[in-house]
């Protein structure tokens, strides 16, 4: 596990979450858990999800995912939000509940005058006594305005953005092979009460006196290739011998990651 303070000045980067379509909250997404927890305005352009002492919530994309390009803006709570997790992520534990897959973000709560942490992992089939976490401090109060946090998916490698700068890259090699992710995947934004483990192990809980908790959801892009239930495997994504720059899949720039790219993660 790494640990990194918040001591840094991210370089220019590309903006790749320019370049793929917005989707909508009604159309692409439905409520997980947390029923009216789950506050959907803007026309479907944006969503509050929101923890008090009755429930948590949570939306989760209607498609599933072969591969692709994720990303959220997402404004954290403020004030005293220890035990909290906000959660930005993908899994298919309901097609795969014994050796499911999973890539996240997970934000978690601080006690007072504390930051909030970013944590991240993966892991595939199920492997989760395997320890992938990571951790980071942000580079900025994540409370005051959106950011957009973002994975990047493929066959290539796993990347973990923050404003489009590169916080983390797990490279797909033989061997973490049967670790790596590699099943069709849905996409979640949630918000619970991880008081157990969450802030400094479990040593501060959520406190409720400063309920209601609200994560707010900005613009959610996505691109990949959608699951079909009769390509599992996902080939018909690699169909093309000559795939567009832009695929998420196989284009060229996001099989590896640019020299301006590598920067970011030296921090």
């Amino acid at each position: 596990m790494s640990f990194t303070t918040a001591q840094y000045v991210p370089p220019s980067a590309t903006r790749m979450t320019s370049l793929f379509p917005h989707l909508n909250f009604n159309q692409d997404f439905s409520p997980v858990f947390g029923g009216s927890h789950v506050q959907i305005y803007g026309n479907g352009s944006n969503a509050n999800i929101t923890l008090d002492k009755k429930s948590g919530s949570g939306l989760g994309s209607k498609n599933h995912y072969n591969y692709g390009f994720f990303s959220a803006a997402i404004k954290l709570p403020a004030g005293f939000t220890s035990g909290i997790v906000v959660a930005f992520y993908m899994s298919n534990s309901d097609l795969f509940p014994h050796n499911h897959d999973e890539i996240d973000f997970e934000l978690l709560g601080h006690q007072n005058h504390k930051d909030w942490i970013l944590q991240t992992n993966m892991y595939g089939n199920g492997s989760v006594r395997t320890g992938r976490e990571e951790k980071f401090r942000l580079w900025f109060d994540p409370t005051t305005q959106f950011h957009e946090y973002t994975i990047l998916w493929n066959k290539h490698h796993i990347v973990f953005l923050v404003d489009n700068i590169p916080v983390r890259e797990v490279v797909h090699t033989p061997a973490i092979s049967t670790a790596y992710p590699s099943k069709p995947m849905a996409v979640y934004a949630t918000i619970w009460d991880a008081s157990d483990w969450a802030t400094h192990g479990g040593k501060y809980p959520v406190n409720y006196k400063y309920a209601p908790f609200v994560a707010s959801l900005g613009q959610m892009e996505m691109g990949g290739c959608i699951y079909d239930p009769n390509d599992i495997s996902g080939q018909s994504c690699s169909k093309s011998s000559s795939p567009s720059s832009l695929d998420p899949v196989d284009g060229l720039d996001f099989v590896k990651l640019s020299n301006q790219q590598i920067q970011g993660l030296q921090w």
